[in-house]
């Protein structure tokens, strides 16, 4: 079976967990996604490329996260998530996927 590639389960997280939280009203479920895709995402990191940069991918991740709330208020929400998704995965692929 093949694998789903890093990028693409990190940056469905960043967005999956806002779609989530947004459609039911309930931010701790979206919390819920986004996390569980950060999980994975990591597993996939840390056996593609080490624990190190695992850890920084997982920093990357967290600081999409939060990074989007400042940046909405500037261009939107959903341009902000779409923004920080990609560059999520772009960072993803770079240094782990790539290989």
């Amino acid at each position: 079976m093949a694998q789903v590639p890093s990028s693409l389960i990190a940056a469905s997280g960043l967005v999956g967990g806002f779609a989530i939280a947004r459609a039911t009203k309930r931010r701790e479920l979206g919390g819920v996604a986004l996390a569980a895709a950060g999980g994975a995402a990591a597993l996939q990191w840390r056996k593609a490329a080490g624990p190190r940069t695992a850890a920084v991918l997982g920093g990357l991740y967290t600081a999409a996260f939060a990074g989007s709330h400042p940046l909405a208020k500037k261009i939107g929400a959903w341009p902000s998530v779409l923004t920080v998704a990609t560059g999520m995965a772009a960072a993803s692929w770079a240094l782990a996927d790539r290989k």
